[in-house]
């Protein structure tokens, strides 16, 4: 496979940009992890309980992302975001006045379904620019400006609630969702030319999401970057009972715990652009998934000793996450060097794979009787496990190609 310079150069202004439509996912899950203990006496509900919001903000963004890419494949990519961040901020105004946990889980679905069409246009557009190094260069940057919103949001979510509460969060959630749709406006240039637009029926669209799936150049870093990606929604599903309820950390320890381990992204994520001429990509996503899979299979073993040291179980976290630095980019740019034209619909398919597990780990940890360390090592594990064959199979594709 050939890995050859980009064809276009891209500025730091326009990743900045991509970086912040892809930051409202996030921005909508961490920013509020904080205050779930709070909702959750707000509401007379468990901890646990109120983090089943995440799987309903998981399966919003898993369909939604099915929907806008083959709209921004036929119509461009501007427009959906014109709707769907429209839709991210109303929502999240409505999720101020939310009277119930089951009116909230709805209202996430909701505004979801709105901000996922950030994610699934900044994966596109750079494919509309970019060949495959050039693309696992301009993800990696991405990642690393996107980087600071798990380190910020948690933190932000948490003065927040020292100055108010929970509800005040969601205020932020709307106004920078009218500050994203304010920049598409005017700095967001179109990517998808008419000429390469493609002319899709419904029909159409389900024979186009069946073509790109039995692509196995698209299938198998697909999969490698949905299950690998998962070991991080574990991450997040669990983060609030283990760090706040299991080890008592107050609302800023969370904070700059939950940081530290999003910090981990950004290093690896530049470690991986500065590698890019020097490492193949294979080799990069290969070395991201040994190192996500010790992070799991460290804090696996601490869970079975109940109450390990807090110390032990960052260090397994902070790998876990820190890994997709690597994983991420690399999968997600050999998954759509393929792609062309179809992008956006490629992209929205690996988005929606990557929350539907997402949705699944959310919903499994409700059914694991341990303890929520233990049930977090055991997801991470599974996940992380699957990951690497997942990317086995990528080599011996990619390396017959």
């Amino acid at each position: 496979m050939s890995e050859n310079g980009s064809r276009q150069q891209y500025s730091f202004a326009w990743i900045m940009l991509l970086a912040l439509l892809t930051a409202l996912g996030p921005l909508s899950i961490d920013m509020y992890l904080p205050a779930l203990p709070q909702m959750a006496d707000d509401f007379g509900v468990s901890t646990q309980m109120m983090a089943n919001t995440l799987p309903a903000y998981f399966f919003g963004l898993a369909m939604g992302q099915l929907i806008y890419g083959p709209i921004s494949d036929r119509i461009g990519r501007k427009k959906p975001l014109y709707v769907g961040l429209s839709l991210y901020a109303i929502a999240s105004v409505l999720c101020v006045f939310a009277s119930s946990e089951w009116n909230l889980i709805v209202l996430r679905v909701v505004q979801a379904l709105g901000g996922c069409v950030g994610v699934v246009i900044a994966r596109a557009a750079i494919r509309d620019r970019l060949d495959i190094q050039g693309s696992a260069q301009a993800f990696s940057s991405m990642m690393i400006v996107m980087g600071i919103a798990p380190i910020a949001a948690p933190t932000i979510g948490a003065w927040i609630l020292y100055f108010s509460n929970w509800r005040a969060v969601f205020v932020c959630l709307a106004f920078i969702g009218c500050i994203s749709l304010f920049c598409v406006h005017f700095f967001f240039k179109e990517t998808l030319q008419p000429s390469r637009r493609l002319k899709l029926s419904f029909q159409q669209v389900l024979t186009l999401y069946a073509s790109i799936l039995k692509d196995q150049s698209f299938r198998f870093p697909m999969l490698a970057g949905c299950l690998t990606g998962g070991a991080l929604f574990s991450y997040i599903s669990s983060a609030s009972p283990v760090m706040m309820d299991m080890y008592g950390l107050n609302q800023q320890q969370f904070a700059y715990a939950f940081g530290l381990n999003a910090m981990g992204i950004i290093v690896l994520s530049s470690i991986n652009k500065r590698l890019v001429s020097r490492v193949s990509t294979i080799n990069r996503l290969k070395l991201g998934g040994v190192i996500q899979f010790s992070g799991a299979l460290t804090v696996f073993i601490a869970g079975l000793f109940g109450h390990p040291a807090i110390e032990i179980v960052m260090i397994g976290l902070f790998l876990t996450v820190s890994g997709l630095g690597f994983t991420g980019p690399n999968a997600m740019a050999l998954a759509m060097s393929g792609q062309g034209a179809r992008a956006g619909t490629a992209s929205a398919i690996m988005g929606s794979g990557q929350f539907a597990v997402g949705l699944l780990v959310g919903v499994l940890l409700n059914f694991l009787v341990w303890n929520s360390l233990l049930n977090m090592g055991i997801m991470m594990l599974m996940l992380t496990t699957g990951g690497l064959f997942a990317i086995a199979k990528v080599a011996q594709y990619f390396k017959q190609a």
